[in-house]
């Protein structure tokens, strides 16, 4: 394609022009699928634009370069995944298409093109999304051949040092060279991949070798050394990033808060800290479980509950007093799947436990045993997305024994979650078993999204009907 074979001849140094060729095949996708659309719909839908399409179409991409302002580009970043290209492709065209609504109303023609704007806008969700990934994925390919990199340099070659050059040099598509190391210790000359000298001689090198970026790990006590090579780095136009050193014995993304000029770092992202996710989450709860409620669980309540009932002596469901947000306790309902015994609050299910019913192995087996807990998702003690609650007798057991454990109730729990879907759900064994799930749990928190609680979703169903082997 023409637009690949422009990329391959841009310099480095012109990389910046790849965001502009990205823009221009934006356009290029929607204003064909805006034509396309416009010649196979019937013109009945299309006729209150046929007198003014000139001016319909310069609107459109007038709403193209002003939802950029809103959702900008992200394609050309080192490490972009493809999950969050969709996210945000289908973000971009949302609000494109609001915009654009919203100016054709103002025309006084957008109630006429109702029917046209519902299949434009289906169109493009899917073929807009599908040349994003495309467009990333070439970018990835044309790095990997040498284009469109980064020279750079690391100053300290300590652990933290060590550990930047692996993640720098993980995958030639992140867009890195990785030039070398700068270390006054000249006992790690022998045994770093490539030593180019000590911290004095940085700027020298860094003009002589056209650097563009410096990457300092020294540490903090090194003040003179980091203050002198990011001045240098400020007056010729170098970007500087320096890796904290206490990083060494905190391994995980740091979030920057400012209290006017006085910055704060805090351990961790939290989207759900933000009124707007908390209310978009709780919307979906409401009116996900509260169609659950009125149309599958009465059908399950009535054929599960008589299976049960004749399988077992004892209550349809099963009530259990679980740690849920704050560490608050609540109570959480199930479909019954053992005998009524006096460990239901203090052993959980293993393989081929003897307490379990006939009918309670399949119930487990395809999810079907935690259509209840719709009820709390409905009153607010639950989400449909979230870590999974546990009894009081493991919140209390491994809070004392896992660091991060009550992490986890930072957020409300849920019917299902991102380690029930990622191969942590059922019996938990051993403790690193159960420190995997809280990895998850708190992986989960520190990169919510709308998104990825639908593809959590979407994977559940898909399991119910597969069976899952750890379900006991």
């Amino acid at each position: 394609m023409r637009f690949l074979s422009l990329i391959m001849e841009l310099n480095k140094k012109h990389g910046y022009l790849i965001q502009w060729l990205i823009g221009i095949g934006d356009l290029v996708v929607l204003n064909f699928l805006f034509f396309l659309v416009y010649h196979l719909l019937d013109p009945f839908y299309t006729s209150a634009i046929a007198g003014s399409l000139r001016e319909v179409v310069l609107l459109l991409n007038f709403c193209y370069f002003f939802s950029l302002y809103f959702v900008p580009f992200r394609l050309h970043m080192a490490i972009v995944f493809i999950d969050k290209i969709v996210q945000r492709a289908l973000l971009l065209v949302t609000v494109l298409f609001s915009l654009f609504a919203i100016c054709l109303i103002f025309l006084n023609i957008g109630d006429a093109l109702a029917t046209f704007l519902v299949v434009y806008y289906g169109i493009s969700i899917v073929f807009f999304s599908l040349w994003r990934v495309f467009v990333r994925m070439s970018l990835k390919m044309y790095r990997r051949r040498g284009y469109n990199f980064k020279r750079v340099i690391i100053v300290g070659a300590g652990k933290n040092g060590m550990e930047l050059y692996r993640v720098l040099n993980d995958d030639l598509a992140y867009g890195f060279n990785v030039l070398g190391f700068f270390d006054d210790n000249l006992a790690l000359k022998s045994v770093l991949p490539n030593y180019l000298g000590m911290t004095h001689e940085v700027e020298s090198y860094a003009l002589a070798n056209d650097v563009d970026e410096i990457y300092c790990t020294l540490p903090s006590a090194n003040d003179e050394k980091i203050v002198r090579i990011l001045n240098f780095a400020e007056k010729h136009m170098i970007r500087f990033y320096i890796i904290p050193e206490f990083y060494r014995n905190l391994k995980k993304s740091l979030v920057m808060e400012m209290i006017e000029s006085v910055p704060l770092l805090t351990v961790r992202r939290e989207p759900l800290q933000a009124l707007y996710n908390r209310a978009l989450k709780r919307t979906f709860d409401i009116i996900f479980s509260l169609l659950v409620l009125v149309t599958v669980f009465p059908i399950l309540y009535i054929v599960i509950g008589i299976l049960i009932k004749m399988t077992s002596p004892g209550p349809i469901l099963f009530k259990q007093r679980r740690t849920g947000l704050y560490g608050q306790e609540f109570k959480c309902y199930k479909f019954r799947t053992m005998k009524v015994n006096a460990e239901a609050d203090s052993l959980q299910a293993v393989k081929d436990d003897p307490r379990k019913t006939k009918i309670g192995d399949f119930l487990r087996r395809t999810n079907l045993d935690e259509f209840p807990q719709f009820i709390n998702v409905f009153v607010g003690n639950m989400s449909v997305v979230g870590p999974r609650p546990h009894m009081l007798k493991h919140t209390e057991q491994y809070s004392a024994l896992i660091d991060k454990y009550m992490v986890r109730h930072l957020v409300k729990p849920g019917v299902t979650g991102w380690a029930q879907v990622t191969g942590y759900r059922g019996e938990t064994k051993t403790l690193e078993q159960m420190e995997g799930r809280v990895k998850r749990d708190v992986w989960y928190i520190e990169n919510w999204s709308f998104f990825l609680d639908l593809k959590i979703i979407v994977v559940t169903v898909l399991n119910m009907f597969k069976g899952e082997k750890n379900a006991y």
